[in-house]
């Protein structure tokens, strides 16, 4: 997918939110960086991106609790003093699965798990509600497949497992199931492999069995899946600094925007999910920020200016709007006998009002 193509589709689904899904998006700029392309670029981001003054930390924790659905306490970056933009998104759900799974003690995992041993019991899929089979693929070969799902009313939310022999890589794995995942409810699910097409009996990923058993199958050839797997639950803060990621690149695209050169970038992702009998969340949080590279070290004066002795004033319009009052010099004068503050000063007690 080009770059316009990504933006198109990300300002879809941010005009089109999930009903499933909370996502959110932000941008913030150190306050004394904004430029006029910088405004120009917000101007064109899509309305339900948040944009504006850069946040300090507390409220930048308060954004990702809200936009998490209060699971995750804290923004995965600290905004030091070198920030002068941050980039950040959002993704949280919270749903609960149309059927919930049944139960099943921990050795149906099979003799050859080591979870076996650590766990007392395990879900089992209901006998109907859920997806489930066997599927071949080129990145990680014989994988097993289950499908929860949630709804609310037309929207749905599938959670696809999927699982290899346990000396494939994990990044075939990954990549398999993300292949799988959204052919998942087709009918019949692509690559999915016959029952009768394997061999009876056992290896480390299924048991298949062959019973003689009434059945409704036009062909008298029915085939039934259960899968058998744990709860989970995890949470990380992952470094985004690899440039395969991208932000780097960003980096040096946001640069000309902000009218300087030489930002460094950082992001980072918090991330977490949970999975159960009767439901599923997860959330995650990245906070992408340019850095302006240190400066090196120089002599510094600072200056206290007095106006002790006489002076001259003059006020002037300066408005935006290069109007035909602008630059006019509306009142002059000179200040040659000051006065003291008083002790009630009139405008202290206005702004009070």
């Amino acid at each position: 997918m080009d770059v316009e193509a990504a933006a198109a589709a990300a300002t879809a689904m941010l005009e089109q939110p999930h009903p499933l899904v909370s996502s959110a998006t932000a941008v913030w700029n150190r306050p004394g960086t904004d430029t006029d392309r910088l405004r120009h670029w917000y101007s064109s981001l899509p309305p339900r991106t948040g944009t504006g003054p850069l946040p300090e930390q507390a409220l930048l924790d308060a954004w990702a609790k809200e936009h998490s659905l209060g699971m995750i306490d804290e923004f995965p970056l600290k905004v030091t003093p070198d920030v002068v933009l941050v980039l950040a998104g959002a993704l949280a759900t919270r749903v609960t699965w149309e059927e919930p799974f049944d139960v099943a003690p921990a050795s149906a995992l099979g003799p050859e798990s080591a979870w076996a041993a650590d766990l007392s019991r395990v879900l089992s899929s209901p006998p109907a509600g859920h997806v489930a089979f066997i599927a071949t693929t080129e990145t990680a070969g014989d994988v097993i497949v289950h499908a929860a799902t949630a709804g609310c009313g037309p929207a749905r939310l599938s959670v696809v497992s999927v699982a290899a022999a346990p000396d494939v890589a994990f990044g075939n794995v990954l990549a398999a199931a993300h292949e799988i995942a959204p052919t998942v409810h087709d009918r019949p699910p692509a690559h999915r492999v016959s029952l009768f097409d394997l061999p009876v009996g056992e290896t480390t990923l299924w048991t298949i069995r062959e019973d003689r058993a009434p059945t409704h199958a036009p062909s008298g050839r029915e085939e039934r899946h259960r899968a058998v797997l744990p709860c989970w639950a995890a949470e990380g803060n992952h470094d985004l600094g690899d440039p395969s990621l991208g932000f780097p690149l960003a980096a040096r695209a946001l640069a000309p925007l902000l009218e300087r050169s030489g930002l460094e970038f950082k992001a980072r992702q918090a991330a977490v999910a949970k999975y159960g009998r009767y439901g599923f969340e997860a959330a995650a949080v990245t906070g992408g920020a340019a850095i302006e590279s240190e400066p090196a070290e120089g002599d510094v004066r600072a200056a206290e200016l007095r106006f002790g002795h006489p002076y001259a004033v003059v006020a002037v319009t300066n408005d935006t709007a290069r109007g035909p009052w602008h630059g006019v010099p509306v009142f002059s004068g000179w200040v040659g006998r000051p006065e003291d503050v008083p002790e009630e000063d009139p405008d202290d007690e206005a702004a009070d009002d």
